[in-house]
């Protein structure tokens, strides 16, 4: 599930914040209230009233709470509905009594409200609402077995879960989840928005999200946002309505190369995608089967057939934009090719085969390239794997782009696009009825006409990641995610191409 926002936060709605972040915030937030412990009551509070809010019928909660400043959260909550004459049990794993001040303090108000504290023991009560404030920000392994045992409980359980501020079990920064996370319907967030929420296993994980700012003044926000979160009202930045003048020679010219024998397919996706973002002219370099077959589908592009001996520095030297890689190859006509355009001194994309020639034998890269690799050709790129990507897909995206000094989209549940000197941009978009081949071929086409019509590499990425993935949405909304072709995104690419 994509997650949706209803930030109320008086940052900026598009910072993403790292834990190191979010605890300078907190520090200097509980020194401008004058008392740590007023910051966690408006964090319990707010809780109640997300509870309040999209549950309202709930006579009988289960607040789950961990020994830290997450459980004290928890109890805060559990005070809360217990004062509005709801049925509420806290429940914590045995020998897991709250520790630190603040949570303590708060266990201490629960209690003297005549709050019910039961231990974990292997099942849970009844209720119609499970809050989960087991875990915080500041997990960073594995829980062990007792508490995977609890967050297995709830997952299994039928009530629905709040998550307070981290589904357990997720990693806040990476976004990784572990084996035993909790499955939450929704995830309220307390200060800010937090990065590793936004991509990766953790969107199985955390639901619809939401942040509370919990009332801080805007200046405690000073601490720079580790990530930027890209959504569907960001498009204009880029999309300008064209001027009347226009001609196709302003709107760019784009080269798709690829399509070795029996992989026509993926550059003919390419070319379309291309032209419906916008590309004035759509050149293509391919094998001789495959000119027919893309002029009688896609009469607009203009193939050429190359043979293995032949130069293609004539449509090279025409080329605004060039995109190599959809159906290359790997054989002698796809590693001529590759050599050819990355020598052309031209605004280059790699994706699928030019990126696993890359990975065989890396090499300097022209500035301002755009590398666009799925978790398991960055693996190759990194010589890694896939799972190690996966498991920190921020660390992944900045390492690719400190390896090769260039764009790079890592695609995946909340794309990520780096640049050396930029901060991350994560996409706020994409479905998993996307997760089909020749998907990376449209987004190849997308981002090569955004750069053929004047934008650089990082914002042609930013861009074209995220207009790629919200006509994956629309295309969905209009079919459904389970048999989503790459070819249905093509109306859409349009409709959102003009914002």
């Amino acid at each position: 599930m994509s997650p949706t926002a209803e930030t109320s936060s008086p940052m900026t709605p598009r910072g993403l914040f790292d834990a190191a972040a979010l605890r300078a915030i907190e520090t200097a937030a509980a020194a401008e209230l004058g008392d740590a412990h007023a910051l966690m009551a408006r964090a319990g509070e707010a809780a109640w009233r997300e509870l309040l809010g999209y549950w309202p019928q709930a006579m009988r909660l289960l607040v789950v709470c961990g020994p830290g400043n997450n459980g004290g959260d928890g109890y805060v909550l559990a005070t809360h509905a217990q004062q509005a004459g709801r049925k509420v049990s806290v429940l914590r794993l045995p020998g897991h009594a709250p520790r630190g001040a603040l949570a303590e303090r708060a266990a201490a108000s629960y209690a003297q409200a005549g709050g019910r504290t039961i231990d974990f023991d292997g099942g849970l009560p009844e209720a119609d609402v499970i809050a989960d404030a087991l875990f915080g920000i500041g997990l960073s392994r594995a829980p062990d077995a007792a508490a995977s045992a609890l967050i297995d409980a709830i997952n299994a359980h039928p009530a629905p879960v709040l998550a307070l501020d981290v589904p357990s079990g997720v990693d806040a920064d990476r976004g990784h989840a572990y084996s035993s996370a909790v499955s939450a319907q929704r995830t309220l967030e307390f200060i800010a928005a937090k990065r590793g929420l936004r991509s990766g296993a953790a969107l199985d994980r955390v639901g619809v999200l939401s942040v509370a700012g919990l009332g801080l003044p805007r200046e405690l926000y000073g601490v720079p946002a580790s990530a930027h979160w890209l959504r569907a009202e960001d498009l204009p930045r880029w999309l300008s309505p064209r001027l009347r003048d226009s001609h196709k020679g302003r709107n760019g010219r784009v080269l798709c190369i690829g399509g070795d024998h029996g992989h026509g397919g993926a550059l003919l996706l390419c070319a379309q995608a291309a032209l419906r973002s916008g590309a004035g002219l759509l050149d293509a370099v391919t094998r001789e089967a495959h000119v027919a077959p893309m002029l009688a589908r896609l009469p607009e592009a203009m193939p050429r057939a190359i043979a293995e001996s032949d130069d293609p520095r004539a449509a090279l030297d025409a080329a605004d934009a060039v995109a190599i890689g959809p159906g290359l190859g790997q054989q002698a006509w796809g590693r001529a090719l590759y050599r050819y355009a990355l020598d052309s001194g031209k605004p280059l994309l790699l994706d699928a085969d030019a990126l696993n020639l890359l990975a065989a034998a890396p090499r300097a890269l022209p500035a301002d390239t755009v590398l666009t690799p799925h978790p398991g050709e960055a693996a190759r790129l990194l010589g890694s794997d896939t799972a190690a990507v996966q498991a920190d897909r921020f660390a992944a995206v900045r390492a690719l782009v400190e390896r090769y000094a260039c764009v790079v989209v890592l695609k995946g549940a909340g794309t990520l696009v780096a640049a050396p000197d930029r901060i991350v941009r994560v996409i706020g978009a994409g479905n998993p009825g996307m997760a089909v081949g020749g998907m990376g071929d449209v987004l190849s086409g997308v981002i090569a006409a955004l750069r053929a019509q004047g934008l650089d590499g990082f914002d042609a990425a930013g861009c074209g990641a995220l207009l790629h993935s919200l006509a994956g949405d629309d295309a969905a909304r209009d079919g459904g995610e389970r048999g989503l072709l790459p070819s249905d995104l093509m109306r859409w690419l349009r409709r959102r191409a003009n914002p």
